[in-house]
């Protein structure tokens, strides 16, 4: 496959699965096109381990945020945690932050106003966000609304990004007609996902992202194993076919995109 430039905009590389080979990881990511690398945090914990990394690869940038299932004892003092991490030269972006309705980890009125004052913190910092969105599409379309309803004009054509993006027709409807990003993982080329494929052939190709989730949702050949930035190529690659475009444009595309939403 053509080696043409690409961004990995989700990845946790952070965690666990990756201690024992960082440089190796990178080095495969490399030899795919992919020269940069976005860790969003879920945690305080994280935001400090993927800064930390971010310190030492030049190719990796930072979204620092409190993920929805790590809620439960946010308060005045994690958000001015967050706003202290973002003061890092290599933070883009708040994230990932949302609503999970999935699991059972936070309650969901504590999760919505941690959601609410994040995205808050966002807009007085002049940052696109990375949503997490899980059996919420409603919910987080709603939160999202309003907020966009009153952005600052950088971010009016840069609010952010829906991340794995697998919520139904309407939801993608609403969140490009506010400004955000779709971004798609492995899922896309799974066998049973036509219903995705069938979304992401509409969304217009200025508006489209690729992303791993690494060490989560594997695509095709390579299901089952650990995800890693270099398999950002072939989420690229279904895109390409579902848009009928090259896959050098669809590189093109989501790398240009990725560069206008998170100002690299």
């Amino acid at each position: 496959m053509p080696k043409v430039e690409l961004i990995d905009t989700h990845c946790h590389l952070n965690f666990h699965k990756y201690n024992d080979d960082h440089d190796e990881v990178i080095q495969r990511a490399h030899d795919a096109g992919v020269h940069r690398i976005i860790i969003p945090a879920i945690d305080l914990d994280t935001c400090q381990e993927a800064l930390t990394l971010a310190d030492q690869y030049e190719e990796i940038y930072v979204a620092v945020g409190i993920h929805p299932n790590s809620t439960t004892d946010f308060s005045d003092d994690t958000l001015d945690a967050v706003r202290d991490c973002a003061k890092h030269s290599k933070v883009i972006s708040i994230g990932e932050i949302g609503l999970d309705y999935y699991w059972d980890k936070s309650p969901k009125d504590i999760q919505r106003k941690s959601f609410e004052q994040q995205l808050e913190l966002a807009s007085d910092l002049e940052l696109p966000v990375i949503i997490h969105n899980r059996e919420a599409s409603v919910d987080t379309l709603d939160v999202l609304e309003t907020w966009a309803s009153d952005l600052p004009d950088s971010l009016k054509q840069r609010p952010g990004v829906l991340h794995s993006f697998s919520a139904a027709p309407d939801i993608a409807e609403r969140a490009l007609a506010i400004g955000f990003y779709l971004g798609f993982t492995g899922p896309i080329t799974f066998k049973k996902a036509q219903d995705l494929r069938d979304v992401a052939e509409t969304v217009p190709l200025d508006r489209i992202l690729v992303e791993t989730d690494g060490p989560f949702l594997t695509p095709h050949p390579y299901r089952g194993k650990r995800n890693e930035p270099a398999y950002v190529q072939y989420m690229t690659e279904k895109l390409a076919e579902l848009h009928n475009v090259s896959y050098e444009e669809m590189a093109k595309y989501t790398t240009d995109n990725a560069v206008r939403l998170f100002d690299l």
